[in-house]
């Protein structure tokens, strides 16, 4: 198994955004703050159009050979160009399988924008067949294949009235869900410096996010009920072996067995 379970943080892309709309001259916070008002304006959300965010966290979960680890990509102080290239540098490196919670509809549709921007080649991720004809019947890209599984799209049937959060699916199942944060704050969080804290929130997502997709394999047969029981059994002692309190504060809010 090489499956790589990943999960990004954004806030509104403020360079862009001063460039788009004419506000040389205003601080990031003001930047940011008009952007938001005038989606609002525009769609009744502050939702931002996906060009439009920065990637700020990309916290991940890779289970290879007999081991699982979870970590956020490059360090605190990390630009969004080395978060990205890290990303599609290890996709090229060990094409590993990609799962995601909403990752089609939009962790990869950012990653695809900002690597645009920072000009982050990725030949391995955006082959369809022309390199590896292997690519040509599972690839990235294809959103029936399963090179990459979203989980909440493949769950929901594709069908996007039949969508649900990672929250209340993992709660459902007992596990933690969200803890400490949710999207709508990681823009006030960063304003205040808060960047550790945002990666520590990604992270108990992508962890939400790998249990989910273990109780997946379990009810399409590709994990026995001993294998199941294994596969959580790994995940659990790796993470009590963290001394961090988001991983401790995990533990303590997993009751599934």
């Amino acid at each position: 198994m090489n499956l790589f379970v990943f999960d990004i943080e954004t806030i509104p892309d403020v360079a862009s955004g001063r460039r788009l709309h004419n506000l040389e001259g205003l601080s990031d916070a003001d930047v940011g703050k008009a952007m938001l008002h005038l989606r609002q304006q525009q769609t009744g959300n502050e939702f931002l159009p996906l060009h439009l965010h920065r990637i700020c966290a990309i916290s991940v979960v890779l289970r290879q050979a007999d081991r699982v680890k979870v970590w956020s990509l490059g360090e605190s102080d990390s630009d969004e160009a080395e978060l990205v290239r890290r990303f599609f540098d290890g996709i090229d490196k060990f094409a590993p399988t990609l799962v995601s919670w909403n990752g089609s509809g939009f962790d990869l549709p950012v990653l695809h924008y900002r690597a645009l921007l920072h000009g982050v080649q990725a030949p391995r991720y955006w082959d369809t067949g022309g390199e590896d004809r292997d690519f040509k019947w599972n690839n990235y890209l294809s959103r029936y294949h399963e090179r990459h599984t979203d989980l909440m799209d493949v769950l929901a049937g594709y069908q996007m009235r039949a969508n649900a959060k990672l929250d209340e699916v993992a709660t459902m199942l007992g596990f933690p869900g969200k803890m400490g944060m949710s999207g709508a704050k990681v823009w006030d969080a960063f304003q205040a410096g808060e960047i550790d804290a945002i990666r520590d929130y990604c992270e108990t997502d992508v962890l939400n996010t790998y249990l989910v997709y273990l109780r997946f394999q379990l009810i399409r047969g590709h994990l026995t009920e001993a294998g199941y029981a294994k596969e959580l059994d790994l995940l659990r002692g790796t993470l009590q072996q963290e001394d961090k309190p988001h991983i401790r504060e995990f533990l303590d809010n997993w009751t599934a067995q």
